[in-house]
């Protein structure tokens, strides 16, 4: 077994969190930020918002490393995302970890390589808290847990990316994996989509998310920004 309870845990000494930020800076025309800046960040332990193209799903993903997910980061994502967390895995990771398929025929319209659910194993209990899906993130993130430190099924939903990632499948789950690749952070990143704060619970925008992203003081990129990133 192992010890992710005392040894991951102390991701947690990296105190960042989403500070609510009253009155930003108002924008006079729509703008992403760098690439360099969202790179660092998202090294640093942080989110990034990270937009698909407005022809595909047109929706807006928070993004973190897996390595570096706190409890209170768990916390923070769920409360401003519709809670689906899933953790996208390079295809050996899910082959090392025994992850079949969630369904044997996709029918998913972008085709989403959903796999079984997982929780970690060791110091969790229902495995839906923030704490225990952190941990179980963090669990996916570490090379030296295996296929046995897992209960299937679970609460959280590891993806399967595509070879080649971005520059194949320009989708969030691949940006979770390139994201964490040109940070040098084991790959897996955890993503989740952004909703909006209303009744309906409605999927946020680009307007949106970019709102969302200076309210938070988070660096916010593009599907396609990441797959320059990776050409160069």
């Amino acid at each position: 077994m192992v010890s992710l309870t005392n040894g991951l845990e102390k991701c947690a000494a990296q105190k960042w969190h989403p500070t609510l930020i009253v009155d930003p800076p108002e924008r006079k025309e729509f703008a992403f930020d760098s690439m360099d800046d969202a790179l660092a960040a998202f090294k640093a332990g942080e989110f990034l918002v990270v937009m698909d193209d407005e022809s595909r799903e047109n929706e807006g993903d928070l993004i973190i490393a897996g390595s570096l997910c706190t409890t209170e980061k768990m916390a923070w994502m769920i409360k401003h995302t519709s809670g689906y967390i899933c953790v996208a895995l390079t295809p050996d990771r899910v082959a090392e970890l025994q992850l079949p398929m969630m369904v044997a025929e996709n029918q998913d319209r972008h085709r989403t390589a959903y796999t079984v659910t997982v929780d970690y194993k060791h110091g969790t209990t229902t495995g839906i808290s923030a704490h225990d899906r952190a941990l179980t993130a963090r669990a996916l993130a570490t090379p030296t847990c295996s296929a046995d430190d897992f209960v299937r099924p679970g609460h959280i939903v590891p993806l399967r990316a595509r070879e080649g990632g971005i520059l194949t499948r320009r989708g969030h789950t691949e940006s979770g994996v390139d994201l964490c690749m040109l940070s040098a952070l084991p790959q897996a990143g955890i993503l989740c989509e952004l909703v909006n704060d209303n009744a309906e619970g409605s999927m946020m925008r680009r307007d949106d998310c970019r709102a969302f992203a200076d309210r938070w003081g988070l660096k916010m990129i593009s599907v396609e920004m990441l797959a320059e990133a990776r050409r160069q």
